[in-house]
C-alpha cells in the first residue's frame, strides 16, 4: 500500500548521463520515446544499510526528470522580451515508479528547480505542457505552483494516428516519414489495416519562472501571455475516434 506522503530522508536527486535517462523513459514513460535533453536528474531513495556507521547507504533510482531545449526559437521572447532562447528550459519528460508517496512527484520537480538554479543559473523560466490526449490537464504543474496560460481553448487543424498493433496515437508530424504523408485520405491508399483518427487538441501551456528575485519582477511584469485560473481535469474534452479502412 501507498504511503500518503514520501519519506523525503530517504531521497536525493543527482544529474545521470542521458543513455540512463534514456533508458528509463523509453522503458517506462508513457510515451515510450526519447526527446531532447539538455540536462537528466535522477532520483534515487536508500534501500538498505541506511543505519551503517562504515558502509554508504544502498539505493535505486526510481525516477528521472528531462529538461531540454525547447523546439521553438522564440520560447523564450513568446513568455517575456526580458527572456533570451537560451535561457529557457523545456520540462519534456518526468517519470516516477509508483509506490512512494503521493507528493514524490511534486517533491522531485522542486528538488530539480534547487538543482538548475545552482548548476544553471543562466536559465531563468521553464516551460512544459499537458496534454488532453493523454488525459492531463497539469495537476503536478498545478501543485508545483507553475503559471498557466492556457491552450487556446481551440482545436488543431491536425490529426492523432493509431495503427496496430502498437496501439498509441501518434502526431501526424511522427507518420509522416513513413507514408510521405499526414492526409488520412492519403493514408488509406498506402496502408493494408484498418487505422483510427482523432482531431489533436492544443496542449496546456505552463511557465515557471526560475529567476531571482529582481529578474523575476521584470519577467512578471511582462509576462506576453494572461496568467489564467488552472484547468481542472473534468474540463477535458473527450474527441471522437474514428476508424478508417484501406481504400
Amino acid at each position: 500500500m501507498t504511503n500518503k506522503y514520501c519519506d523525503i530522508s530517504k531521497l536525493s536527486i543527482r544529474q545521470i548521463d542521458k543513455p540512463t535517462a534514456k533508458k528509463m523513459v523509453v522503458k517506462y514513460h508513457y510515451s515510450k520515446l526519447w526527446t531532447k535533453c539538455s540536462v537528466a536528474l535522477g532520483l534515487f531513495t536508500q534501500t538498505g544499510n541506511e543505519h551503517s556507521f562504515f558502509d554508504e547507504p544502498e539505493e535505486k533510482m526510481v525516477g528521472v526528470i528531462v529538461y531540454g531545449d525547447p523546439i521553438g526559437r522564440l520560447t523564450g521572447q513568446s513568455i517575456s522580451d526580458e527572456i533570451d532562447r537560451t535561457e529557457v528550459l523545456e520540462l519534456t519528460r518526468l517519470f516516477i515508479h509508483d509506490g512512494y508517496g503521493s507528493n514524490i512527484e511534486s517533491w522531485f520537480i522542486s528538488q530539480s528547480f534547487n538543482w538548475l538554479r545552482k548548476n544553471m543559473s543562466e536559465i531563468k523560466a521553464l516551460i512544459s505542457y499537458a496534454s488532453p490526449v493523454e488525459g492531463h490537464c497539469g495537476t503536478i504543474y498545478q501543485a508545483t505552483n507553475w503559471i498557466y496560460q492556457g491552450n487556446n481553448n481551440r482545436w488543431n487543424d491536425g490529426w492523432l494516428f493509431k495503427f496496430e498493433p502498437d496501439g498509441r496515437w501518434k502526431h501526424g508530424r511522427t507518420i509522416f516519414p513513413y507514408y510521405n504523408s499526414n492526409d488520412p485520405k492519403e493514408i488509406q491508399k498506402k496502408v493494408t489495416e484498418p487505422f483510427w483518427i482523432k482531431k489533436e487538441q492544443q496542449k496546456h501551456r505552463y511557465v515557471y519562472i526560475l529567476a531571482g528575485k529582481r529578474d523575476k519582477k521584470k519577467i512578471m511584469k511582462t509576462l506576453k501571455h494572461e496568467t489564467l485560473s488552472y484547468p481542472k481535469q473534468s474540463d477535458i474534452e473527450q474527441t471522437e475516434e474514428i476508424k478508417l479502412e484501406p481504400i
